[in-house]
């Protein structure tokens, strides 16, 4: 094992003496990815809370038609303001985003309410907009529940109780648990994560291969005497350990940021502590000998270090389709899942954060599955490299 260990060594220092390569692979991948996430996941809260918290100003046409309704508009921090002259111009105005939501009371809206006939109220909104739509969502939701208070005080007033109008209780049992609901937000950090340690080691992978041949370096290299397959196995360690080196500062990084997050204020417990942190670096890391050796079999058919970049650009994207299926998709972990590479770690990594029993029989096939494929693809690098074409 003297030569694989010699071409390792000799891989990796040349890859830290590269600067500018080894702080984009392992410093814009590990903390690019954590400080996105975070600052997404903070904003998409605060406005959640902020929305459901602040006071709506509400254009309404004709609101003195309706001065209950107002009334009860505004104990729901909905604060109602003078709406332009008609209901035109209050379409052209919602149209324009001049404002996000009106609502136009007519004027037989009380002769209506007098003779208990459904009185008519229009909304005026623009559903592709996603802020007019919150605003809409919730004068609608007010409005909604105006209409039922306004039912059972009729029904009561007849003599009627309000409960034939609910023959059915559901009485819904939540059993989530804080860490299981954190799980809706963080699932797609295996996303991340194998981003980044594909980033760790696709420059070196493409230096060892495609750079070499475009410097000229690799003839004479493949002159020295050492079999080839000994380069090979040399070379996929060396984008193996910078593959982990970024995967485990990845999880660092995450494991700080998310406690700036503040999911507590939605109910959400992550469970990602330091002993998670470790459980996923060893889940994770079957999928490095997987990666390294799929980027270097890539990298060995192209001819120029710009067209392997292109190419292992797009097959960064691949491994990560599965994980986006899934979660779109919800599914729970199943003992076929486990044989595909990156699904099955994500499925784990889910199951961490969740706080819930891992299943040791999906552990051991994702693990077996993943490191057998990447033994296989570590092979085919070493019998391409025989190849007397390569150096063409």
């Amino acid at each position: 094992m003297r030569t694989p260990i010699t071409v390792f060594i000799k891989e990796v220092i040349d890859n830290i003496r590269d600067r500018r390569t080894l702080a984009s692979a392992l410093i814009m991948g590990p903390l690019f990815g954590p400080i996105l996430f975070v600052f997404v996941i903070n904003l998409s809260i605060e406005r959640s809370l902020d929305d459901a918290e602040r006071i709506l100003e509400l254009p309404v046409i004709g609101e003195q038609h309706a001065p209950n309704l107002m009334r009860y508009l505004e104990s729901h921090n909905i604060d109602v303001v003078e709406g332009p002259k008609d209901r035109a111009a209050a379409m052209a105005a919602v149209t324009t985003g001049a404002q996000d939501v009106i609502v136009v009371v007519p004027e037989n809206f009380g002769e209506q309410l007098a003779d208990t006939i459904p009185a008519k109220i229009e909304l005026i909104s623009d559903q592709a907009n996603t802020q007019a739509e919150r605003d809409a969502r919730r004068v609608r939701t007010a409005l909604q529940s105006y209409s039922q208070e306004l039912a059972t005080i009729r029904l009561i007033a007849r003599g009627v109780s309000p409960l034939v109008l609910r023959p059915i209780n559901v009485d819904e049992v939540d059993v989530s648990t804080p860490s299981g609901r954190s799980a809706i937000l963080l699932g797609m950090m295996s996303y991340f994560f194998i981003f980044a340690l594909l980033m760790g080691g696709m420059y070196l992978a493409i230096d060892t291969t495609a750079g070499e041949r475009e410097r000229g370096s690799l003839e004479p290299i493949l002159s020295l005497p050492v079999t080839r397959d000994q380069l090979m196995l040399g070379k996929i360690a060396a984008t193996c350990l910078f593959m982990a080196v970024s995967l485990f500062l990845s999880l660092c990084s995450f494991f700080v940021a998310l406690k700036f997050m503040p999911l507590q204020k939605l109910g959400m417990t992550p469970n990602f502590g330091p002993d998670v942190v470790v459980a996923a670096f060893f889940v994770l890391a079957p999928f490095i000998l997987l990666g390294a050796s799929l980027m270097t079999l890539v990298a060995s058919f192209t001819k120029s270090y710009k067209e392997a970049q292109t190419w292992l650009s797009v097959l960064l994207v691949a491994p990560t389709l599965p994980i986006l299926v899934v979660s779109i998709l919800m599914l729970r972990p199943k003992l076929e899942f486990m044989f595909v590479p990156s699904l099955s770690q994500h499925l784990l990594l889910v199951d961490m954060i969740k706080n819930e029993p891992v299943n040791i029989l999906h552990v051991a096939i994702s693990v077996t599955s993943t490191l057998s494929i990447g033994a296989v693809l570590t092979w085919i690098c070493a019998r391409l490299y025989r190849r007397e074409g390569l150096l063409g």
